[in-house]
């Protein structure tokens, strides 16, 4: 099977942070790609931008350097190499400051008819000031937009305020938060299973569906973003964007067309819905966990207290949770949610965990008929599986046995499969904001989460630890067995 190929227009993609870690780990890779598979049109051209001093050449090769792995593991030619090179250019400018802008202006000055995007991938701290910016040097036309990265604020008065120093600079329409975790291949194929399949719709609702399980599990500890963890959190790192948006996804109402804002409208119904965390729910619904020494696939790991260098931290790197909705298609199906560093396998994973049969026609030595299982990919292995019973083959009676049937994506389809990036940059590229959060999802989220932060604050509640490398503190696992379920952790070290 060949993947269909849609050229965009030209384009110019300035990178703030150019130098920093997502763009060697996530953007330039991404890009390269596009161009590989002759996405990118002859006239694009990315434009790097940092504090750093750095020559045009020295960030080609800053470049050269990071997409080499993915050149030779495509077997790339070096022609497709050099011609991704060739469209890169370098401008060292002071986000805070005028140093440099100028340099900048002159660079696109020729090619205000051309679509322009800003790529921030800096610090949220700077968004303010480089949108600032960017509109006193006279950058903003009317074919540019900006792309923001999470985390958007650290509460909802500060992603509030963020957001009005953007709009200031920027309308609505030409802001895109970006989330990576919708841009994944099976988050796609989640809309595509339940709207294009008249097998999934009819029982997508709390009759036939008994709870959803999401995870978002890391082996990695906080390695070289303590700094900036330690300010964050697992909830607002991981809950509030990506876990709240894979829910609304799974949870929303089929929208109208396939629309940016037919989409939107529905996942902020989902936002809206979710019932409040009480003083009582915050008690019952909600674990926090720090992880301790322990040991990961590589040998003994530090504990979170010893990376950060600060004994004293309550900041958690687990959080296991219970969400419910308030609406008719979801009353009494629970939604529980994990995220956390240091646990035993990088897995991320959305699970729809249908009810048992209403009456069972087997004999006991049948065995017990096991409720269906349909698990959603996100990584490693993208793909899904459906767990169905069956008869035991051969002779001597009825034996059931539950098995999957599984689709594996690489598998099935013996394509690349790209990146979350490919996708949501040349979505930006469009004007398609469909796999972007508007500005009221944001305030929506931030309505939900505000009062798990502002309890934890103000009970001086402790983190309960667990060791590396385990699925979390005890009482994530009583968190859900208390409801007479249990975690699905099959295949998973």
């Amino acid at each position: 099977m060949t993947t269909r190929i849609i050229p965009v227009d030209d384009f110019d993609l300035v990178i703030f942070g150019a130098t920093g870690d997502l763009s060697q780990r996530k953007l330039l890779p991404a890009l390269f790609h596009r161009d590989e598979q002759g996405q990118l049109p002859d006239g694009a051209c990315i434009i790097g931008t940092s504090r750093k001093p750095m020559t045009h050449d020295e960030f080609k090769a800053f470049a050269a350097e990071a997409i080499a792995p993915h050149a030779k593991a495509g077997n790339t030619p070096e022609t497709v190499v050099q011609r991704f090179l060739a469209r890169l250019r370098y401008y060292a400018a002071e986000a805070t400051k005028d140093d440099g802008w100028l340099a900048l202006e002159q660079e696109l000055a020729d090619r205000k008819d051309v679509i322009r995007v800003f790529y921030l991938a800096v610090g949220p701290d700077l968004f303010g000031a480089i949108c600032e910016r960017l509109g006193q040097h006279g950058l903003v036309t009317a074919k540019s937009r900006v792309v923001v990265e999470k985390p958007l604020g650290k509460s909802g008065a500060s992603a509030d305020a963020l957001n009005n120093v953007i709009g200031k600079v920027f309308p609505e329409p030409a802001i895109y938060r970006i989330d990576h975790y919708l841009g994944k291949e099976t988050v796609q194929n989640l809309m595509a299973l339940r709207f294009a399949n008249l097998l999934f719709e009819p029982l997508w609702n709390h009759k036939y569906i008994d709870h959803v399980q999401i995870t978002v599990a890391e082996t990695l500890g906080v390695e070289g973003r303590a700094g900036y963890y330690d300010t964050a959190g697992a909830v607002r790192d991981m809950v509030q964007n990506h876990l709240l948006q894979l829910l609304c996804l799974t949870a929303m109402e089929p929208p109208s067309c396939l629309s940016a804002d037919a989409v939107r409208d529905e996942k902020l119904k989902v936002l809206k819905s979710l019932k409040p965390m009480t003083a009582e729910r915050l008690e019952n619904h909600i674990v926090r966990g720090q992880y301790r020494a322990g040991a990961a696939s590589s040998g003994p790991v530090p504990g979170y207290l010893e990376e950060l260098g600060n004994p004293s931290s309550e900041t958690e790197t687990f959080v296991a949770l219970k969400a419910e909705l308030r609406s008719w298609r979801w009353n009494g199906t629970p939604f529980y949610l994990r995220t956390g560093k240091r646990l035993p396998s990088r897995v991320s994973e959305i699970v729809v965990q249908f009810r048992n049969i209403p009456h069972n026609v087997f004999e006991a030595s049948a065995g017990p008929p096991m409720p269906n299982r349909l698990v959603i990919r996100l990584q490693p292995n993208e793909g899904v599986q459906l767990d169905l019973m069956i008869k035991d083959p051969g002779p001597g009676g009825m034996r059931l046995q539950q098995v999957p049937v599984d689709m594996t994506f690489k598998e099935v389809f013996n394509v690349r499969n790209p990146d979350a990036y490919e996708r949501l940059l040349t979505d930006v590229v469009r004007g398609n904001q469909t796999l972007f959060m508007r500005r009221d999802e944001v305030d929506a989220a931030w309505a939900w989460i505000d009062p798990i932060l502002d309890y934890w604050k103000a009970s001086h509640d402790v983190p309960k630890p667990y060791t590396a490398g385990t699925w979390g503190p005890a009482s994530a696992i009583a968190l859900i067995e208390r409801d007479g379920r249990t975690w699905h952790d099959e295949g998973m070290a």
